[in-house]
C-alpha cells in the first residue's frame, strides 16, 4: 500500500524537483516494485544498486510543538528533504517536509509575540507542485511584518528555491545551490514488461482520455501533448512567482532553462542575495534585530 501511495505522488504529476534526486527516486521504487534492473529518465540509463527512497530519521513528536525552534528571538522553520503537500507533521518526518506543516508553523510564527524575525532553513531538492504555489504566495504575502530570511544549509533547487524566493532574503554557502526553476513529470511505460510477463491489460473506460498516463499502456501523442501543456503552464507559474518574489525579469528567469547554480553564481544571476555560511548568515540577522 505504501508503495502504490507513493507512485501515485511520483508519476504523471507535475513535480518541482531537481532531476537527479528524480532519477534515485524512480530507481528505487521501481527497484522495490521488482520491475526492471534499469529505468530510464530522459533517455538516460540509470543502474539499480543500493538506492534509499527516503532517509529514515526518527519521527520527532512534540506536545504543543509549533513547528519551529526559537534561537534568540528568531524563529527557525526547517524547510528540508523532499517536498510534498501533506505529511500531517510540523516537523520533517521520513527525508520528507509537508507544505501544510511549514504553512502552519510560519503563520504561527508570525503571530508568535516573541519572535522578531523568521528563517526558513532550507535544505531540500524540492517535490511536489501540489500546494507549493499556495504556500508560497502565503509567505510573500507576509513581507513587511517580520523580517524573513532564508537560510541556505546547502541547496534550494526547484520548488524549495520557490519558498525560498518568498523570504526577504536569500543567502547561499559557497557549496550550496539554487536554481531549477521548472517543473518535471515523469511516465513509466510497464506496458512491454507486463507483455513478457505474460499479462494483458484490458481498460474498460468511460471517456477517451481516461486512461491516459496509465504505465500499463504506452502514452499516446496526444496524451503527451496535453500532460505537456500543463507542464508549460505550471513551469510559467514558476517563473512569474520567482521573477516577482525576485524583483528580476521573467524573461531572466525563464532563461536559466532549469539550470542550478552553485554559490556566488546564483547571486551574480539575482537568485541569491549574498555567500555565507549559514552559521554567519543567522548571527548577521541577530545583530541587526540587536
Amino acid at each position: 500500500m505504501q508503495l502504490a501511495h507513493l507512485c501515485q505522488r511520483l508519476f504523471n504529476v507535475p513535480l518541482a524537483i531537481k532531476p537527479d534526486k528524480a532519477e534515485v527516486i524512480i530507481a528505487a521504487l521501481a527497484e522495490r516494485l521488482g520491475i526492471a534492473s534499469m529505468v530510464r529518465l530522459n533517455g538516460d540509463a540509470v543502474a539499480l544498486e543500493s538506492l534509499a527512497l527516503f532517509d529514515e530519521p526518527e519521527f520527532r513528536s512534540v506536545r504543543n510543538d509549533p513547528g519551529y525552534d526559537i534561537a534568540g528571538n528568531v524563529a527557525v522553520i526547517p524547510v528540508h528533504g523532499t517536498l510534498v503537500q501533506k505529511t500531517g507533521a510540523l516537523r520533517p518526518v521520513c527525508g520528507m517536509t509537508g507544505y501544510d506543516g511549514i504553512r502552519q508553523s510560519f503563520l504561527t510564527a508570525v503571530e508568535d509575540p516573541e519572535v522578531q524575525a523568521i528563517v526558513l532553513d532550507v535544505d531540500s531538492p524540492g517535490g511536489e507542485v501540489s500546494g507549493c504555489f499556495d504556500l508560497v504566495d502565503t509567505i510573500y504575502g507576509a513581507r513587511g511584518d517580520k523580517p524573513i530570511h532564508a537560510i541556505l544549509s546547502e541547496n534550494a533547487y526547484s520548488a524549495a528555491y520557490a519558498l525560498a524566493s518568498a523570504a526577504d532574503r536569500i543567502t547561499v554557502p559557497r557549496t550550496g545551490g539554487t536554481g531549477s526553476i521548472g517543473v518535471i513529470c515523469m511516465h513509466v511505460d510497464f506496458s512491454q514488461a507486463l507483455t513478457s510477463a505474460g499479462f494483458k491489460v484490458t481498460f474498460i473506460q468511460y471517456g477517451d482520455r481516461k486512461a491516459d498516463g496509465h504505465p500499463e499502456i504506452p502514452l499516446s501523442k496526444e496524451a503527451l501533448a496535453r500532460f505537456q501543456s500543463d507542464i508549460n503552464i505550471m513551469g510559467e507559474l514558476f517563473v512569474e512567482t520567482v521573477a516577482r518574489n525576485r524583483n528580476i525579469a521573467a524573461s531572466k528567469v525563464r532563461g536559466t532553462e532549469a539550470a542550478t547554480y552553485l554559490g556566488s553564481a546564483g547571486v551574480e544571476l539575482g537568485l541569491a542575495d549574498q555567500v555565507a555560511a549559514p552559521d554567519a548568515a543567522f548571527r548577521a540577522l541577530l545583530a541587526e534585530l540587536a
